[in-house]
């Protein structure tokens, strides 16, 4: 085959390769931006399991969340720097917060980078000014209070 020998241009064939190319690139930016708006949805997942224990008042359900050990009453010993005697009187009806009534979470942010350090959540809790902030590990599912 020759130059000469060419097939004619096909004007339909170009145009479905157009929409297919542009159809790739729109599905692309789509899920790159889901992806991004996402990015911390396990750590909001964590902090709003560990409100909503607190809202039903189930706080031994709320402390192994805080430590992500459902197993957290049979090795004890383990957390002995922040009990769970701690944890009801930081928590509980008599703690900061008062009785959970209504949370949400308002925003996140990361630190130190995408996939190290770990994420603050801020929560919005019982409609208050003043937003709990929580710094969830990103490697292992613990929350702490973030003291900053």
């Amino acid at each position: 085959m020759t130059l000469l020998d060419a097939q004619p241009f096909d004007a339909a064939r170009a145009r479905r390769r157009k929409i297919k190319i542009a159809t790739a690139i729109i599905v692309l930016l789509v899920l790159a931006a889901a992806a991004w708006m996402y990015r911390n949805w396990p750590e909001e997942r964590a902090v709003s399991s560990f409100f909503a224990a607190l809202q039903k008042q189930d706080y031994e359900s709320a402390y192994a969340i805080y430590f992500n050990d459902p197993a957290w009453g049979q090795h004890q010993q383990k957390y002995a720097q922040y009990t769970y005697a701690d944890f009801y009187r930081d928590w509980g009806p008599g703690g900061e917060w008062g009785l959970i009534k209504s949370y949400r979470i308002y925003g996140t942010a990361n630190t130190q980078g995408f996939m190290s350090g770990g994420v603050i959540v801020e929560v919005i809790v019982n409609e208050r000014a003043e937003h709990a902030r929580m710094f969830v590990e990103r490697s292992n599912k613990t929350i702490t209070v973030y003291p900053y």
